[in-house]
């Protein structure tokens, strides 16, 4: 069916630029948009994160968007835009540019709809998200290095094949697909006080903002971008932009978002806080570890703000949207061991010893009587700097946090060994 667009039933596109029918991003558009996806899409729940609220002191909920259909959000606002199109433009097919998440929702409800769909994804996308976009029946063209050099040549292409191009931020009713979250966050829990949105093109935190005001206009809409893109921080503060590198949060790396959203922004969005790269992967590994959920960058960026900024959170019930749970299994596999080297559980001590019989059984028998666990021994004489009657030996051990590796290294010490860690203990 045709989907009602602000109290208004359009029959194509085309109609939704009628200057008496503009279509703009007011709370009734998302609120018909709900409706007309809410059987599509599935209502993810909103938990507290019990052991996150307990470490950093606050009321902390999640909306868990990475338990969709495609794992992650995007596939709202792009069911809201197929709905739109006309019997010609379904059986045309479809085009998007996307770095995953967009392309894997976009893909998934367009196959659901029989209507052929065309993905532009930038060359180094995480291969799980490409596969999952060629599994839910996309074809995937690679192109460029990230989402603003895909966008112009998305479009010839659109131009040339006859596509109709789904734009993964900048349209008011793919926004207002994604602002169906807010709807369901403080129907939930009508007493959040504060929103945690990422932030990337603007899409989200735009049709959450208006959805949230429009339902209780004192709760505060917070944006999380990552430092090195933040192009919508700038925006919004007046401030120069910080592009530089690359970044875990890839789902939010967007250097040119909508002029439309930040003006929403701006309007409606309380402030826009940043991340660097260590916070975000730290906090990455803390939803993992803590909460048991698997989140990519773009949530992390989420978290590692309200981190950042614990005062300003005191005594409020906060809700963080975790927007996408498509992080590369190789990627989270080195990110997990990051994770327990920052946090002391694998540690590596670095000794230089003499070159004598017995010296590595004695460290060995001191880390197992202290309740640690070796890991991996490197026990090397030439590629080193110690005297020719010394050795250098490398040993990983699993111990239960930092603190315990201290007493190990105490241990070690008051025998009398010469050893050094990676933490500068």
């Amino acid at each position: 069916p045709a989907l009602t667009l602000g109290r208004v039933a359009f029959d194509s596109p085309r109609d939704m630029t009628r200057k008496d029918a503009p279509v703009a991003l007011t709370p009734d558009l998302i609120q018909d948009t709900y409706a007309a996806i809410r059987d599509a899409t599935i209502r993810t729940p909103l938990v507290p994160a019990t052991r996150l609220s307990l470490q950093l002191g606050i009321d902390l909920h999640l909306k868990l968007e990475n338990r969709q259909h495609t794992n992650a959000f995007k596939s709202r606002g792009a069911l809201a835009k197929l709905l739109t199109l006309t019997d010609a433009q379904k059986q045309a097919g479809v085009i998007a540019c996307s770095a995953g998440n967009h392309a894997q929702g976009v893909a998934y409800h367009a196959t659901r709809l029989g209507i052929a769909s065309t993905i532009i994804m930038p060359e180094a996308t995480p291969f799980n998200k490409v596969k999952a976009t060629e599994v839910f029946g996309a074809k995937v063209i690679l192109h460029g290095t990230g989402f603003d050099d895909g966008v112009q040549f998305t479009m010839d292409l659109a131009a040339r094949d006859g596509l109709t191009f789904i734009h993964p931020f900048d349209d008011p009713v793919v926004a207002a697909g994604q602002g169906t979250v807010a709807i369901e966050m403080l129907q939930d829990a009508p007493d959040l006080d504060a929103i945690v949105v990422p932030v990337g093109g603007g899409g989200l935190i735009a049709g959450m903002s208006v959805a949230a005001k429009s339902m209780k206009p004192d709760v505060q809409i917070i944006g999380a971008q990552a430092h090195v893109f933040d192009a919508v921080k700038s925006a919004f503060d007046g401030t120069p932009t910080h592009f530089d590198g690359a970044t875990l949060a890839e789902g939010i790396a967007v250097k040119s978002p909508s002029a439309a959203n930040i003006a929403i922004i701006k309007q409606h969005v309380d402030r826009i806080d940043s991340a660097h790269e260590a916070d975000i992967e730290s906090a990455v590994f803390d939803l993992l570890s803590a909460e048991k959920l698997v989140a990519e960058g773009a949530p992390g960026a989420g978290l590692a703000v309200i981190k950042n900024n614990l005062n300003a959170y005191k005594g409020k019930k906060v809700g963080l949207v975790i927007c996408g749970g498509n992080i590369d299994s190789r990627l989270l596999s080195t990110l997990i061991l990051r994770g327990l080297v920052r946090d002391g559980r694998i540690t590596r001590l670095t000794f230089e010893i003499n070159d004598t019989p017995g010296q590595l059984a004695d460290i060995s028998r001191i880390i197992g009587e202290s309740g640690a666990n070796v890991v991996e021994v490197i026990h090397q004489r030439m590629m080193q700097s110690v005297s020719l009657k010394q050795a250098e030996l490398d040993v990983v051990i699993e111990a239960r946090d930092i603190g315990h590796v201290e007493a190990i290294v105490a241990t070690l010490r008051g025998q009398g060994f010469n050893v050094r860690t990676d933490q500068n203990i």
